[in-house]
């Protein structure tokens, strides 16, 4: 292997380990910190709820940049042919998954989650605002419960990852 693709590998495996590490980490700080913090602290469920949907917004953005990166450095180390660093299938299959679940909460379920919490925060009347909650929630309990399985499949991977990394060194068989 030549001094370049050995950096260029060094470098992808590099940006792979940090995208997961926003992906996971990003995911646990926002359920185990922000959230609480939120709900304990601010003036009201509307104002909370706000401030929760633009950190989750935040939060897919670097989730889009984290499944770029994710993505070309696993096509790196595709095109790469080295056994070393060899793709498999799960790993693929868990990537394929996580990047179907983030694009349906990203471009469809969060978007249309956060318009029905502005219609529910925008009414007044009682009966209709407790309506209004009631189909907001309808959407948010499946983003909610898509978001932990994303955060179980980007463990998972680095489980995958860390395992292969010690059969490389020898450590594990």
């Amino acid at each position: 292997m030549s001094r370049q693709s050995r950096w260029g590998l060094i470098g992808c495996l590099t940006c792979e380990w940090l995208a997961l590490g926003i992906w996971v980490g990003g995911l646990l700080v926002l359920i185990g910190a922000v959230i609480p913090a939120v709900f304990n602290t601010f003036g009201g469920q509307d104002s909370g709820g706000f401030f929760l949907t633009k950190a989750f917004e935040g939060y897919n953005r670097f989730v889009m940049g984290a499944l770029a990166v994710l993505c070309a450095g696993t096509w790196y180390r595709w095109w790469s042919g080295l056994q070393a660093v060899a793709v498999s299938r799960v790993e693929m299959a868990l990537l394929l998954g996580m990047t179907v679940i983030a694009g349906i909460i990203i471009l469809w379920l969060h978007p249309q989650a956060a318009s029905l919490q502005a219609e529910a925060f925008a009414v007044k009347e009682e009966a209709a605002r407790k309506a209004a909650f009631a189909a907001f929630f309808r959407i948010h309990m499946p983003v909610r419960s898509l978001y932990m399985v994303n955060l179980v499949l980007g463990i998972i991977l680095i489980g995958i990852k860390a395992k292969r990394s010690l059969q490389r060194d020898g450590v594990v068989t």
